[in-house]
């Protein structure tokens, strides 16, 4: 599906050359099955595994999985993905066949340091896009944008291939904030799929985003699908970062807690009810290894 640009866009004049898909002959008998990749160091933080990996390591994981060709997903896992994981009873089987899973909240980078084997860094989504749009250029990747509000995926996908020249916009889309129905679906897996993605971008909100790639990647035959929650919108410019030094602190949900009250603070407040009892359950386990009772 190519995609198509609005010419009210104030940055309209700045879009990009559509490469063509980059293809290969999956009907070539002489085809072979692409060798497993080699697994990743993992560690388990709150019970929910992550991938020891740095960003630009997560990127190279990606590269390897687009040349695999085999349909997958990655999913950046926050603080509130880890409370999910532990209250939604389908989101552990969405996470264990995730081919990536990487950190995306500051506290649990820091939870993992008391153990043995400590994450590396934060692999933020909002910065993994621009890492991602990156090698697409330097590959001639196409991604598929699908998500967010109207107009802004547009913005999104035409501002990242003005800064990447090279990457390849393979389709843009903002499906309406329902289920659609099995015609609009039908057509809408035929366009992904004839689209010649190596990358399927999701913005639908977590966990939704999630459930949706996990019931959908393996028809639509992308190679990697990521859920990648506001990314499009800092993009676009329609929502901002949280500064630099609120992130180092790892205090960015204070900052967009701040920016969007009314539907965020009930979420930061689960967030942080479901972090205090973790905490205190670690706290239990501590003293339980030290060969204390708690009721001495």
């Amino acid at each position: 599906m190519p995609a198509h640009f609005s010419t009210t866009d104030p940055i309209a004049p700045l879009s990009p050359v559509i490469l063509p898909p980059v293809t290969k002959n999956a009907e070539d008998p002489d085809r072979q099955q692409p060798p497993a990749l080699p697994p990743l160091d993992r560690c388990n933080v709150w019970e929910v595994p992550f991938d020891r990996v740095t960003m630009s390591e997560a990127i190279d994981r990606i590269d390897l999985l687009v040349e695999r060709g085999e349909p997958s997903y990655a999913i950046t896992a926050n603080l509130n993905y880890v409370m999910l994981h532990h209250r939604e009873s389908d989101i552990p089987p969405i996470t264990a066949a995730a081919d990536l899973i990487l950190a995306d909240g500051q506290p649990i980078v820091w939870r993992s340091q008391l153990g043995p084997d400590a994450l590396p860094e934060r692999v933020a989504g909002s910065e993994m896009i621009h890492k991602l749009a990156c090698r697409a250029g330097q590959k001639r990747w196409g991604i598929y944008f699908l998500g967010g509000e109207p107009g802004v995926a547009e913005k999104c996908a035409k501002r990242l291939a003005r800064d990447y020249p090279g990457m390849r916009i393979a389709g843009i889309e903002s499906p309406p904030f329902r289920a659609l129905s099995a015609d609009e679906q039908a057509a809408q897996d035929k366009r992904i799929r004839d689209s010649g993605a190596q990358i399927l971008l999701v913005a639908f909100g977590q966990p939704k985003g999630e459930r949706w790639i996990h019931q959908h990647y393996k028809r639509l035959g992308v190679p990697v699908s990521i859920q990648l929650g506001a990314s499009f919108d800092f993009i676009a410019g329609t929502a901002r970062r949280a500064p630099r030094i609120w992130q180092k602190l790892g205090a960015e949900w204070t900052y967009r807690m701040f920016s969007d009250p009314k539907r965020l603070v009930p979420r930061y407040g689960r967030n942080a009810w479901f972090l205090l009892q973790a905490l205190v359950d670690d706290w239990k386990q501590t003293v339980k290894r030290w060969g204390m009772s708690l009721d001495d």
